[in-house]
């Protein structure tokens, strides 16, 4: 199965999204709430994905980033059996723009638990995929976060602030000078995880956190050795409509970093 998922995935890249990068028609461009763009690449690549995946998993459902914009609806049925989470073209802001990253994802959830997971980069062709207690791939090969703890002030992340509550984003930039470096979010959860994973950067704070989005890349993280919870601790779920999610290359710099800019929250809701 993990084979026939990459291949209808980079299908859908080569079909949908790769001929109109760089080429997108002003008409295939549109704003589908303030600031979230979406292009006729998103919709015809899940499209595409969404009839494969059906067809490799009979009785399946597949919840679909356009889908569930279309019908916010569907994402309550996240704990029903076998469902495929996708974001057919992560990073839209990005391939709008003409630039890079942007990724094609899916996820594997199973009576609401993430088993399996797969992040395409189209333009490089790599592929990160995981599945439940077997692991994490990247390109060809097995990967193994660094189990390594640096000080803070040799750190590298990102925070995610737009959709920070207004006292935690205060909060966090009081705090943010203790960490060596805050780098710029790449904007492509798809290509965030991998870089965490291969000591890119060190962590990643997400405040939303769309089951589309985060699914499988904190699944690929959690098998290759890195952490990815939410700020109280506990397992990521993507049903569990909760805000937060704290990814760091290991645990050690998980809780360090949860101390350094998390730590007046978890204080008042301990």
């Amino acid at each position: 199965m993990m084979h026939k998922v990459e291949m209808l995935m980079r299908q859908a890249a080569a079909e949908a999204i790769m001929p109109r990068f760089r080429r997108l028609a002003r008409h295939e461009v549109a704003e589908k709430s303030p600031g979230e763009l979406v292009t006729a690449a998103d919709h015809d690549a899940e499209r595409i994905l969404t009839a494969g995946l059906l067809a490799l998993r009979p009785g399946s459902l597949v919840v679909g980033e356009e889908a569930a914009a279309a019908d916010p609806a569907i994402v309550s049925r996240l704990g029903e059996g076998e469902v495929w989470l996708v974001d057919p073209l992560d990073g839209t802001a990005n391939f709008a723009a003409g630039e890079g990253p942007f990724a094609v994802m899916v996820a594997l959830v199973r009576n609401g638990e993430t088993v399996a997971a797969w992040m395409l980069d189209p333009q490089s062709g790599g592929m990160a995929q995981a599945e439940r207690g077997a692991g994490a791939v990247l390109g060809e090969a097995r990967i193994r976060a660094a189990s390594e703890c640096p000080p803070l002030a040799a750190l590298r992340g990102a925070v995610f602030k737009r959709f920070l509550p207004p006292d935690l984003r205060r909060s966090i930039e009081r705090r943010a000078s203790v960490i060596g470096e805050m780098l710029p979010g790449l904007m492509c959860a798809g290509r965030e995880y991998p870089a965490i994973v291969t000591g890119e950067r060190h962590f990643a704070l997400f405040w939303r956190a769309l089951p589309w989005d985060h699914a499988p890349g904190a699944l690929f993280a959690e098998e290759a050795g890195a952490m990815a919870r939410r700020p109280d601790g506990t397992a990521y779920r993507p049903s569990d409509p909760r805000p937060g999610l704290l990814v760091a290359q290991n645990g050690d710099i998980w809780y360090a970093v949860r101390a350094a800019l998390l730590a007046d929250r978890e204080e008042r809701t301990a």
